[in-house]
């Protein structure tokens, strides 16, 4: 068996030396190749030991480190801004943006609410009549529906029925109502001519109309036959029962309109965590923290490649004898450090996170408040 290639004790990085090229034409990052060499092979016994390892060994380590170290950061980011970048064009490279947080996705997700109470939202409402016709209570909508091609799938739900009498208001009548206020001149302004001349606009507080009003509404209910309706399952039955025949009208919606409505089909748009726009990071504009990290990241790395290959090379053969390699021993202890390492990113990360920065400003507000109720209040005497 052939002897495995060792360390030479240099190495000089050029383009198209780490398996992917993430980083290969960043200035700071071929400058650091070589030193993270030489500190790796450093710490992992050479000179005084061969390392069974080759420059370009290192370098994939290093190129290794730095990506791993970027996506750490950017799940980070990813996860606090999800909802905020949801929709946002895949196309647009988002590492070194300020990301505010918006309403947008809070009001598309309320749009629910807003078709149910028909305010608004992402279902469409239609308009549809009925003959109602003289002696019949109830109406099937249903087979209406049916009938008019408009079911659909999941058929329709009726929001609003059109069945309501007259407002109060034209039926509002006071015969003690004087005229020496100009109340028809007044009702003309309102568009309220042809009716009954009797509201006190000038001499009466609002109140006393809004009273007036529902005591009329409630003399409906009570004392008369009200209009009203029931609707159970799209079956309609109305009161009183109709003494003449016309139309009536109502609102609705088709139900497959719901669940195609809250759907929307966006190829290059952001709709979850794997298409969310952070690219690798720039090693240039890593900082002093970030670069510790990587190079103790890179040596438990070619720690792990140094144990996998000196268990291929069980033992090394020399002048009379035979040398044991430390395989078991490399990799326990790279795979110990490299769980560290992301442990202590993670944590870090963790920390200055948005809700863990607000949450430590809240504090630091509420410390400096109780500080400030210990200062003396100053006593001016004038």
């Amino acid at each position: 068996m052939a002897n495995p290639s060792i360390w030479p004790g240099s190495s000089s990085f050029a383009t198209g030396s780490t398996p992917f090229g993430f980083y290969d034409i960043d200035t700071d990052f071929q400058t650091d190749a070589d030193k993270v060499s030489n500190f790796c092979a450093r710490r992992l016994g050479y000179p005084l030991v061969d390392v069974e390892l080759q420059d370009i060994s290192f370098f994939a380590a290093f190129e290794e480190a730095v990506t791993t170290y970027g996506n750490e950061l950017y799940a980070y980011k990813i996860r606090d801004n999800q909802l905020t970048i949801e929709g946002l064009s895949t196309g647009s490279n988002i590492n070194k943006a300020i990301i505010t947080p918006n309403f947008e996705p809070i009001v598309r997700l309320s749009e629910q609410y807003g078709s149910e109470a028909g305010s608004g939202g992402n279902v469409e409402y239609y308009t549809g009549s009925i003959d109602v016709v003289r002696g019949e209570q109830d109406y099937d909508l249903k087979a209406w529906a049916s009938s008019s091609g408009v079911d659909g799938e999941y058929g329709i739900e009726i929001k609003r029925v059109f069945y309501e009498s007259n407002p109060a208001i034209v039926r509002y009548y006071d015969p003690y109502s004087g005229t020496g206020f100009g109340y028809q001149n007044l009702f003309d302004s309102f568009g309220f001519g042809g009716m009954s001349p009797a509201i006190n606009f000038l001499m009466m507080p609002l109140n006393y109309d809004m009273q007036v009003l529902q005591a009329i509404e409630l003399n409906d209910t009570i004392r008369r036959s009200n209009f009203s309706f029931e609707l159970r399952n799209n079956k309609l039955k109305i009161f009183p029962i109709p003494t003449i025949s016309g139309s009536m009208y109502f609102e609705y919606i088709k139900r497959d309109d719901r669940i195609s409505g809250s759907i929307q089909q966006t190829p290059d748009r952001v709709t979850n965590v794997s298409d969310s726009p952070y690219d690798n990071p720039t090693y240039a504009n890593i900082n002093s923290v970030g670069r510790q990290w990587v190079f103790e990241y890179t040596l438990a790395l070619a720690k792990e490649m140094l144990g996998y290959v000196r268990g291929k090379y069980q033992t090394v053969p020399i002048p009379g004898a035979e040398v044991q390699l430390n395989q078991g021993d490399l990799i326990t202890a790279a795979t110990a450090e490299k769980n560290s390492l992301i442990e202590r990113l993670r944590g870090y990360l963790d920390e200055t996170s948005r809700k863990a920065l607000l949450e430590r400003r809240a504090q630091e507000a509420e410390f400096t408040n109780q500080e400030l109720k210990n200062v003396p209040y100053t006593i001016y005497i004038g």
